[in-house]
């Protein structure tokens, strides 16, 4: 400790008074400068193959939280619990008094947080604390945070120091300010919150304070630390996209940049799938639910790309060019990539590669490997007898990935994805999107207000229905205001034009069982097209307008998507009747989502283009709000003001 203080010094670097108190009161301090010294503690020692992370929890006697296993290719970590392997969505609570529209400790507790607080203090003083540096952000964009933990959850330190970009003593600058920290109390679950997942964000003046009383570290180590970066992005103007991206070579040599926004489970890890084909060669497009019948298409040839970011990113003003183009760079040191789609060996041959052998150690999640043994991603540990975990994870090092981009990126096409339910006459749903949609800039905005989760969503503890992700489909992570996030979001669609706007749907076209195909093919399909402009005759308005333009026929190689997957209304099992219920429900839920922004604050644009989709406008009328721009990449008929 005396080490640590003297270097802060020395670099007038001033701790927060809380912070400083409690490093000098605590049991003991173990500072960590790297990943590395962090993995050899995850088991207790690297002579330890195995340790359990235990607490003392009144009333429950030594409790195990997780059961950490040192494996050949990093540390395996796995809950005793199956609800502790997803992200709660109900997590995050605000304990400051400053504008949010989330709910606050009080509102949700009954009392002020001071009373827990104070306790969380005396709680790790008690402890043996690990205590590390991270920048919160990337590329120079974001801010400095310290984060102090019981030693003995070393595994789930390890993570943030991934995720984030972890500072040695040496790396910190001059005079350099804190302006977040983390404070990991996981016996306060049991305690305080009745087993729950509870993230209690207190935004001070100087620094934001983030208590997380639970041991997973998605909804705190990943998307608290999201959260930091989007209230600092709500004081100085700009976002911080929830969004996956890559840069896509086609076989002629196009090259195609793709970001791919939505809820989660939207898609987000998928885009940096490779397409997987049959033993035959060909691609399994679906297989129809009812009839049985398989799908197929012949791709002799598939693109070619280099992944940019995993799941946040920067839409920073400092690498905007106002070319007409969003420019984004990723907001990530490592990412956190879920595996439930690699359910044997084959299924992602790059990936199984990238994590069988890596080059530096990965943290696995939710897999099943013993100790000094090799952690197979397509192992996934069992939630119960024969029913697996949906939400399997590896904390990958970006710079370990192949082909990784490591600067901005230029936006070509910005897709969302839709996690959609089957849907049938006998049964409709909102799953009645096409293969692809090309989005009218207004309507876009309105699906980034309203962010569907959508059908049994793998991340999250949930119901499985529809229901809203919030604004940008970041708001679960957000601390302040939507109609802030609205207006900024709003804000930079107006001003990227050339930027194209797609929907694109997963799991289900209407009665077909898709996977997320679509959004792969799309990518094929667009990367080969390059700047080439779609035909007149290839799109025509969507029968549901939300859905923006849908198309008349897509060929991909030579071999055509059938046209019941392009138009849903046309496949058999659904029909007109159908989709249009499905249309209405897709509708109901937009119109009762986005009333809640129709504040004061709201952009003149944004409150015509909401008060639009409340009276069925049609899409002529969205882009008479903000038209598309018909200079670059497609060639929609122009509507005239």
């Amino acid at each position: 400790m005396k080490e640590l203080f003297e270097v802060l010094n020395k670099k007038g670097i001033k701790l927060p008074e809380n912070i400083s108190s409690l490093l000098n009161e605590a049991k003991s301090v173990t500072y960590f400068n790297t990943t590395e010294e962090l993995s050899a503690a995850a088991t207790n020692g690297i002579e330890n193959s195995e340790f359990e992370v235990a607490y003392d929890v009144p009333g429950k006697g030594m409790y195990t939280e997780a059961v950490v296993r040192r494996v050949k290719n990093g540390i395996s970590a796995n809950y005793t619990e199956a609800y502790m392997r997803r992200r709660d969505p109900g997590t995050m609570v605000i304990a400051d008094d400053k504008p949010t529209d989330k709910i606050t400790y009080k509102e949700k507790f009954g009392t002020d947080f001071s009373g827990v607080q104070a306790e969380t203090f005396e709680w790790l003083k008690a402890q043996d604390l690990a205590v590390f540096f991270y920048f919160a952000g990337r590329a120079g964009i974001g801010s400095l945070g310290i984060a102090i933990a019981p030693a003995n959850a070393a595994f789930f330190a390890l993570g943030l120091a991934m995720l984030q970009e972890m500072r040695s003593l040496e790396e910190l600058k001059d005079g350099e300010a804190i302006k977040s920290s983390i404070f990991v109390a996981p016996v306060f679950r049991h305690t305080h919150f009745n087993g729950k997942q509870v993230v209690v964000h207190n935004r001070t003046d100087e620094v934001h304070e983030l208590y997380s009383y639970n041991l997973y570290p998605g909804p705190s180590a990943k998307k608290g630390i999201y959260g930091i970066i989007l209230t600092q992005g709500e004081k100085e103007g700009w976002t911080t996209a929830h969004c996956s991206a890559v840069e896509a070579i086609s076989p002629y040599d196009n090259i195609t940049t793709f970001m791919h926004e939505g809820a989660s489970g939207g898609g987000k890890s998928e885009l940096h799938q490779h397409i997987l084909r049959e033993p035959e060669g060909g691609v399994l497009l679906g297989q129809n639910l009812v009839t049985g019948k398989k799908e197929h298409i012949t791709l002799p040839k598939s693109c070619a790309f280099r992944p940019v970011a995993d799941d946040m990113a920067f839409c920073h003003p400092s690498v905007q060019k106002n070319d007409g183009k969003l420019r984004i760079v990723d907001a990530e040191n490592s990412w956190f990539v879920r595996v439930d789609s690699v359910n044997q060996y084959g299924d992602d041959p790059t990936l199984e590669k990238t994590c069988i052998n890596p080059a530096k150690p990965l943290l696995f999640l939710n897999i099943d490997a013993n100790a000094n043994s090799t952690a197979l991603i397509w192992d996934h540990i069992e939630d119960e007898p024969g029913k697996r975990c949906p939400n399997p994870r590896v904390v990958i090092p970006r710079q370990i990935m192949p082909n990784v981009i490591d600067r901005p990126v230029a936006v070509d096409v910005r897709s969302f994805g839709l996690r959609a339910p089957s849907c049938t006459k006998g049964e409709p749903t909102y799953g009645i999107a096409g293969m692809f949609h090309i989005l009218p800039p207004a309507i876009a905005w309105l699906w980034r207000l309203v962010a569907p989760r959508g059908h049994k969503n793998p991340s999250i503890v949930s119901d499985g229905g529809m229901q809203s992700e919030g604004v940008g489909s970041y708001w679960p992570f957000a601390t302040g205001k939507k109609v802030d996030h609205a207006n900024m979001l709003l804000k930079q669609i107006i001003d990227t034009p050339r930027t194209t706007f797609t929907l694109v749907p997963n799991q289900h076209i209407g009665s077909w069982k898709v996977g997320f195909k679509p959004q792969l093919l799309m990518r094929e399909y667009m990367t080969r097209r390059g700047a080439a402009k779609l035909r007149e005759d290839q799109y025509q308005d969507s029968r549901c307008p939300l859905l923006g333009y849908e198309l008349n026929y897509l060929t991909i190689e030579g071999s055509s998507i059938p046209q019941d997957l392009l138009k849903v209304y046309k496949q058999p099992e659904v029909g007109v009747e159908g989709y249009d219920a499905g249309a209405k429900e897709l509708s109901d839920f937009f119109k009762s989502e986005l009333k809640q922004y129709l504040q004061p604050e709201l952009m003149e644009t944004g409150r015509k283009i909401i008060e639009a989709c409340l009276n069925d406008a049609t899409i002529e009328e969205y882009n008479k709000i903000v038209p598309m721009s018909f200079e670059y990449d497609y060639s929609f008929k122009k509507i005239e003001e």
